[in-house]
């Protein structure tokens, strides 16, 4: 048998037109949705006005019914804003969705988390270093929570699903739906190891105007903001700004200063978001928390968990990597800059590639890898 509360509150969200802002209106004037449904129309008029009619005449039985049925499934939660299991620290946000739909693992939107947002057309180093810092940081307990984008965010979940802290993603589609669709194993390891979350009722597709919303969520989950890579109209721009309104500490990884997808990590550091180098320098912002097994952080950027020793190179190399320097150069700069022949040098770039040293970029350029 469905519970009768659930239905109330799956009632109240499901109607069109009745939004977050109108949800609370009525929730704070009448209580839970029970007792908003039995509220005379008048005294809900005087509320919400001529919405009163939709929130009483639309007949979404078949919506609710799905919603019921998904929750029903193994592994599928429905949390409201008066379920114990809703995110504490979302609750602090001015625009708490009034229920979310969770796949996976709920007890992890209540344990200390770490957001980490960047740029979807990421560099090879921003990744490895977001999938590096994510994964040293689980292994504390950290949860680290992002939304499930190409680039950064993916990136951050794989790294998250590495350690006990484990890793929970922000839709902005229903919960039933896979976006984008090249991390449908990401998210299928999600939903199992981690958590998935979303505002959004079921079926709901990937509208554009949905991603920034989400954004608040990612925001008021987490004890801090770390932002990885991001141009100055980046996205992650806002989910630091909506961090930092809540009183969230923001945190960034400063790049090159030609490179376009560190500028507005720059602009944070200007604007006074942490610059940050290592795990510890998280740590020693956000905490105390103290996860079982939890360790000091001091493994720095780009090493993975297990620092070992890179491969030595030979003198050939070396002098391409000296040459390369950390910012990214085409074939024609490294060729003025080494003296070498094209097919030289074009063997060199092959074998450091394929030793993980340098990656080739779109345009015909390299930028030189941090070793693992």
């Amino acid at each position: 048998m469905a519970d009768p509360a659930l239905t109330a509150w799956l009632r109240l969200t499901l109607v069109p037109g009745v939004g977050p802002e109108t949800q609370r209106h009525l929730l704070a004037a009448f209580g839970l949705p029970e007792q908003v449904f039995s509220a005379p129309r008048s005294a809900l008029k005087q509320v919400v006005g001529k919405k009163a009619d939709l929130l009483l005449d639309t007949d979404n039985q078949e919506a609710v019914a799905r919603a019921l049925d998904w929750a029903g499934k193994p592994g599928n939660r429905i949390l409201t804003l008066a379920d114990p299991d809703y995110p504490q620290l979302l609750l602090e946000s001015a625009d708490p969705p009034s229920l979310l739909y969770v796949k996976g693992r709920v007890e992890l939107l209540n344990r200390p988390a770490l957001a980490i947002v960047g740029s979807r057309n990421a560099t090879p180093q921003g990744l490895k270093d977001a999938e590096a810092l994510a994964a040293d940081l689980a292994a504390q307990g950290l949860t680290i929570v992002s939304g499930l984008a190409l680039g950064i965010d993916g990136a951050a979940h794989r790294g998250g699903l590495k350690g006990e802290g484990g890793s929970v993603a922000v839709i902005g589609t229903g919960a039933d739906r896979i976006y984008p669709s090249r991390h449908k194993e990401l998210a299928l390891q999600l939903a199992t190891e981690g958590a998935i979350v979303s505002e959004f009722p079921l079926g709901t597709p990937a509208v554009a105007h949905n991603f920034p919303r989400r954004n608040r969520i990612i925001a008021g989950m987490a004890k801090g903001c770390l932002v990885v890579e991001a141009a100055l109209e980046s996205g992650s721009l806002i989910t630091a700004r909506l961090a930092a309104e809540l009183g969230r500490e923001v945190f960034a990884i400063p790049g090159s200063i030609h490179s376009p997808v560190a500028k507005g990590c720059h602009r944070l550091i200007q604007q006074g978001a942490k610059l940050v180098q290592e795990a510890r320098d998280i740590v020693e912002e956000i905490g105390p928390f103290d996860p079982p097994g939890c360790k000091p952080a001091r493994t720095p950027l780009s090493t993975g968990n297990t620092p070992t020793t890179p491969p030595i190179l030979d003198p050939g190399q070396a002098a391409v990597l000296d040459a390369l320097g950390h910012d990214p150069a085409n074939l024609d700069q490294l060729l003025q800059r080494t003296g070498l022949t094209t097919e030289a040098l074009c063997a060199i770039l092959v074998t450091l590639e394929l030793a993980d040293r340098v990656a080739s970029l779109p345009g015909g350029r390299y930028q030189r890898l941090s070793p693992t």
